[in-house]
């Protein structure tokens, strides 16, 4: 029996000045961290524009208020969810991104925007993947009882938390945990692993072979 053919390896070279496109939904803590990253020249990446699903995703104003270009796709706002994701595809297009970083974004991406970036589209999970995918990943967590939990950060595939991993940060789970204390602990270790990877990717570049990221 031969050996099952693997897709070729996909480069991207360093890109000095990267530019980010940040999509939120909330408050945008993870933008506001890569926005100060961004003040020093030496971090190697600009956040272009932001956008949002919604209007009351308050990164928006953090964006403006950074002078940043923001814009709103709204799912009810197109008569179906194919129709939505192309005109994200689009939005995100005109600012010609390297990377584009989902920050707190709430929805979920189809082919369209996943052809367009599908290699360079950046999300975090606040568990250690592929435990405990989706919307409650700190509950299933506690609920199951594990020791150490942690922040994922991957590229984003067609699957629920299922693309390739970029890099992991454990954090432990005390005795005394609940939700809410074990989420902001995670958030903390999100923030900085976002950061430093991001500049990382920017500056040195990355390849993916199968599902092994290599920042060299």
């Amino acid at each position: 029996m031969s050996d099952a053919v693997q897709p070729p390896a996909r480069h991207r070279p360093p890109t000095p000045g990267a530019r980010l496109v940040v999509l939120v939904s909330g408050g945008g803590s993870n933008l506001a961290a890569l926005l100060d990253a961004c003040a020093d020249p030496t971090y190697g990446a600009t956040v272009v524009a932001v956008g949002a699903d919604r209007d009351s995703a308050g990164g928006l104003a953090l964006a403006a208020d950074a002078g940043v270009p923001t814009f709103v796709e709204k799912v009810p706002d197109h008569p179906t969810r194919d129709a939505w994701d192309a005109a994200l595809t689009a939005r995100v297009t005109v600012h010609q991104p390297d990377l584009v970083i989902s920050a707190g974004f709430l929805k979920l991406v189809g082919p369209t925007f996943l052809a367009a970036f599908g290699d360079r589209y950046l999300n975090t999970h606040n568990t250690l993947l592929p435990a405990f995918p989706g919307i409650h990943g700190p509950r299933d967590a506690l609920a199951y009882g594990v020791r150490v939990t942690g922040a994922t950060l991957f590229f984003v595939d067609a699957g629920v938390d299922t693309g390739p991993i970029v890099a992991q940060t454990p954090v432990p789970v005390l005795d005394d945990d609940d939700i809410d204390a074990l989420t902001e602990r995670i958030k903390v270790a999100e923030r900085a692993q976002l950061v430093d990877c991001v500049g990382r990717l920017a500056r040195q570049g990355w390849t993916i072979t199968d599902r092994k990221v290599t920042i060299p």
